[in-house]
């Protein structure tokens, strides 16, 4: 079991709630349709204390579920191509300046509203506002990862959708591992919570403010878990 410290990043962070731990846990690279039941009992279990909480990124559990779109399934069609010159880049991950997020924006939203998204975001950027673009399209396009390689080659090929039910998921596994779980869309600059086992009593504020630094990287580190123990 390799627990590890990613570059520029903290083992202990104090924080409203105490003084915390973040082990980042060193894995395989975890292919669609892979177990996270498995994943966790054979990454986690042993090392795991009563008192522990996992955050696990978003990512894993998707692929666990087979939630991607692949390229091959899409067309690319001329208005993708035309909005995404419009867009800046984002800070976040892939943006809607690629052409292969901006398709799936429009195949999931419909074109109307990513022209009323592409339209405000335009005048948003006049008066020095962002992000409005995402506000109107929704999580569902701001949570796609995926579409390029830069990390990891396989992530060439494929989009990477929010997961599903991703409460029941953390519930899911606390009845077969007692690992209790957080489910994390986190990069170096923004990190939203999606499921929390109902058995932690922090809040998501709180549970925020533990992960603020995103401890598990966003390149390609291979630490999508993150093992949070309090001190005493």
């Amino acid at each position: 079991m390799k627990l590890t410290t990613n570059p520029g990043k903290k083992v202990y962070l104090t924080t409203s709630t105490g003084k915390y731990a973040r082990f980042a846990v060193k894995t395989h690279f975890i292919e669609i349709g892979e177990n996270y039941i498995d994943i966790l009992e054979k990454y986690i279990s042993p090392i795991y204390r009563e008192d522990d909480i996992v955050s696990i990124s978003e990512k894993i559990i998707s692929l666990c579920q087979k939630r991607v779109i692949y390229k091959k399934d899409m067309k690319i069609s001329f208005l993708a191509k035309f909005l995404s010159k419009f867009a800046k880049p984002s800070k976040r991950g892939i943006g809607v300046d690629s052409v292969w997020k901006m398709q799936y924006a429009i195949d999931t939203c419909g074109k109307v509203k990513i022209i009323y998204a592409s339209i405000c975001a335009g005048i948003g950027k006049l008066f020095g506002r962002k992000g409005i673009f995402y506000k109107i399209a929704g999580e569902e396009i701001t949570g796609l990862d995926g579409f390029y390689d830069k990390a990891f080659t396989e992530y060439g090929s494929y989009g990477i959708l929010l997961p599903e039910n991703p409460n029941k998921v953390c519930e899911e596994i606390y009845e077969k591992t007692r690992i209790k779980a957080i489910i994390v869309d986190a990069n170096d600059f923004s990190q939203d919570i999606l499921g929390v086992c109902s058995k932690i009593k922090l809040t998501e504020a709180e549970l925020t403010e533990i992960i603020a630094d995103n401890p598990a990287g966003q390149s390609d580190q291979k630490t999508p878990l993150i093992l949070i123990r309090k001190n005493p």
